[in-house]
């Protein structure tokens, strides 16, 4: 500890001398892009922006070669289509006809005349709960049905939860696969790095559309769309988790005569058990996430709903189902948190089967107890809708009643106002006017001056070719969006951080506060935005505000509380200020934690952005959304890859400046 507090001070003073050099490339940059910018009425026209002519036709490129890759049914020429058919209309639609049969009684095998009880399902998910958490778990999980049945969605929650069982296991065992093939072959490693770092900075409308093309609207696509976008975390962690395995752990496999089946089967598998669970959950939660927006491809269900009764502004139904969706995300997350915990159990070799499978015993006799019950009382079997206890025309005429009040609308007037006349649409102005080669070099030095070289080319390479796309003006526009979100999440969440990290008691609600919203399907943070503000450029930035600001806060408060006490305590016998220890001790080696949340922030205002396009905008998202209208899959691949290289850009910067710091602060 001593030597980090050394480290960390020297680095400190340092970055403090004023005599410090500044970079001749960073000012060179600088200077180049401010020469550029003054004398932009003087300047070629290609260097402002580029002509039309100089742009290649990317998409009809795209849609050339997607062409001939993917065939013609109707022509008879062979192409992937045909692949990818016969496993949406064979096992793929078979699986999802049994799920489907099972939840919401679709009249397939196993073909069963009902779907199951409401309350055979909630009582089973009691069980699990208990066995994984406790009672706490138990009543969450159960809880979470009986609401889901009670307020009248539960034909809604099964239609998206059958979706759901076929995609997630799908999506583990694909990411398993995988995960395993690069942890044994390094070139496969490197090979597939690159493009699952694009595919998680994709905006989800690029998965939808050739989930359509191939595999038909509907649950199929729907299906086929999650498990790819809930892929990447499984790989990556299925990766990180057999890199980890001990060398004693390999040799002690090696040494006992295991074959190289059982070596992956019976060591490495079961001492990465950890990681690899981690990538469930984290599969599970982009699933639900995704599920509930292929709504946009016409998957019936909870987000199929939603979308409905956002379209026709009833917010207090759509409350409901937020609650709902919300619900089932934190359920979920929660019990697959508990697995990745629970430690397997082991028992003497005599002991009876009862007690060494007594949770399945439990669930098994709950389960047939609560179905056999259901039966002849028919409200466990199925909430009518005169049972039902929705509230959502109530809640409607509360909303209403609120919004009409004059001192709510004097606020919300003012902010919307305020906002776009004097900062939003100025600022949007500014970067629209700014010439092509300024904003690139702009860019350029951005990333050098966080993240050194490698950021900086990377950086030049990625919005070249953004310029060279044809939607340099969409981009920029929604850059605006990310960075105006960015701005004000940073002046809002930072402080909200700090003061919690302040207080173990405080600390832990807030991280438990920034746990549960961070399960909260994005839809649900365009509902409080629209309600207050109408559909305004205010909206959309507000919706990615609310959006971001969760893992700013968080890793705020846990880069805070990273700090070594050592530091603080030094700090506080220097005779240093509150505010001097904060701002010269505790946020510098906070630093490269907090730089997690401004990274992580990024990337879910890039995510929402795309969301927002529901609301009406006038950047790439919007251009996405109308490719699903159509089969543009070249355009929908050269908005959707905009956005990735745009993501990736910041990504990198930050990435690099954090690894950077964490070596300057001995904290590596």
């Amino acid at each position: 500890m001593a030597d980090v507090a050394t480290n960390a001070t020297r680095t400190s003073l340092s970055m403090r001398q004023p005599g410090a050099t500044r970079d001749p490339v960073l000012v060179a940059l600088l200077l180049a892009a401010i020469i550029l910018c003054a004398a932009k009425p003087v300047l070629p026209d290609f260097l402002v922006r580029l002509p039309e002519a100089w742009i290649p036709p990317l998409a009809q490129w795209l849609d050339a070669f997607f062409d001939v890759i993917t065939g013609d049914m109707q022509e008879g020429r062979f192409g992937l289509i045909y692949i990818t058919r016969w496993f949406a209309e064979g096992p793929l639609d078979f699986l999802l006809g049994v799920t489907a049969n099972l939840l919401e009684g679709k009249y397939r095998w196993p073909y069963m005349s009902d779907p199951i009880p409401w309350a055979a399902v909630a009582g089973l998910a009691a069980v699990i709960g208990y066995y994984l958490g406790g009672w706490k778990l138990s009543l969450l999980a159960g809880g979470t049905f009986v609401w889901t049945a009670f307020m009248g969605q539960w034909e809604l929650t099964m239609q998206t939860l059958s979706v759901l069982l076929v995609a997630a296991p799908l999506g583990f065992f694909v990411g398993l696969v995988i995960g395993i093939a690069a942890w044994k072959y390094k070139w496969f490693d490197n090979a597939i790095k690159p493009i699952l770092a694009v595919m998680q900075t994709l905006p989800f409308y690029t998965y939808l559309l050739p989930a359509v093309i191939f595999f038909k609207v509907g649950p199929t696509a729907g299906a086929i769309a999650t498990t790819i976008y809930a892929t990447p975390p499984m790989i990556l962690m299925t990766t990180v988790g057999l890199k980890k395995v001990s060398p004693e752990i390999v040799e002690a496999g090696k040494m006992s005569g295991a074959t190289r089946w059982q070596m992956l089967t019976k060591v490495f598998i079961p001492s990465a058990r950890t990681e690899i669970l981690v990538g469930v959950n984290q599969v599970i939660m982009l699933c639900l996430a995704m599920v509930v927006l292929t709504a946009f491809i016409g998957m019936p269900g909870l987000g199929g709903k939603l979308l409905a009764m956002m379209n026709s502004l009833k917010l207090g139904r759509s409350f409901e189902i937020g609650i709902t969706i919300v619900l089932v995300a934190i359920t979920l997350d929660r019990l697959s948190k508990a697995w990745v915990r629970k430690l397997p159990e082991h028992h003497p070799k005599d002991t009876p089967f009862y007690i060494r499978y007594k949770y399945t015993v439990l669930s098994v006799v709950v389960f047939a107890g609560l179905y056999l019950l259901a039966q002849p009382i028919e409200i466990l079997n199925e909430v009518g809708r005169r049972q039902s206890l929705s509230m959502g025309r109530e809640i409607d005429g509360v909303f209403e009643a609120f919004l009409n009040l004059d001192s709510v609308q004097a606020i919300t007037g003012t902010i919307r106002y305020v906002l776009n006349v004097w900062v939003l649409i100025p600022f949007r102005d500014a970067l629209l006017w700014i010439p092509t080669s300024a904003f690139i070099l702009l860019v350029v030095a951005f990333a050098y001056g966080v993240g050194g070289k490698k950021p900086a080319i990377y950086a030049a390479i990625f919005f070249s070719i953004v310029a060279f796309s044809g939607w340099w003006d969409r981009s920029v526009i929604t850059l605006y969006s990310v960075l105006s979100a960015m701005a004000i999440s940073m002046l809002i969440g930072i402080p909200i951080g700090i003061l919690a990290a302040r207080s173990e008691k405080w600390s832990e609600r807030m991280l438990l506060a920034c746990d549960t919203a961070q399960t909260f399907p994005s839809f649900i943070y365009l509902l409080p935005a629209i309600m207050l503000f109408g559909i305004t450029d205010t909206t959309v930035v507000l919706s990615i505000v609310i959006f971001t600001m969760v893992p700013l806060t968080r890793y705020t408060i846990e880069g805070l509380r990273s700090v070594p006490a050592e530091m603080t305590e030094a700090a506080d016998m220097a005779g240093c200020s509150r505010w001097q220890k904060l701002t010269s001790v505790q946020l510098p080696l906070a630093m490269p934690t907090m730089a997690v949340g401004f990274n992580q922030g990024i990337m879910f205002a890039f995510f929402m952005v795309i969301i927002a396009a529901f609301i009406g905008t006038q950047d790439l998202g919007q251009e996405l959304q109308r490719t699903l209208a159509g089969t543009d899959l070249g355009k929908n691949f050269v908005l959707g890859i905009n956005v990735s290289l745009m993501a990736l850009t910041f990504d990198m910067a930050i990435l690099s400046w954090a690894n950077r710091r964490k070596k300057a602060l001995g904290l590596d």
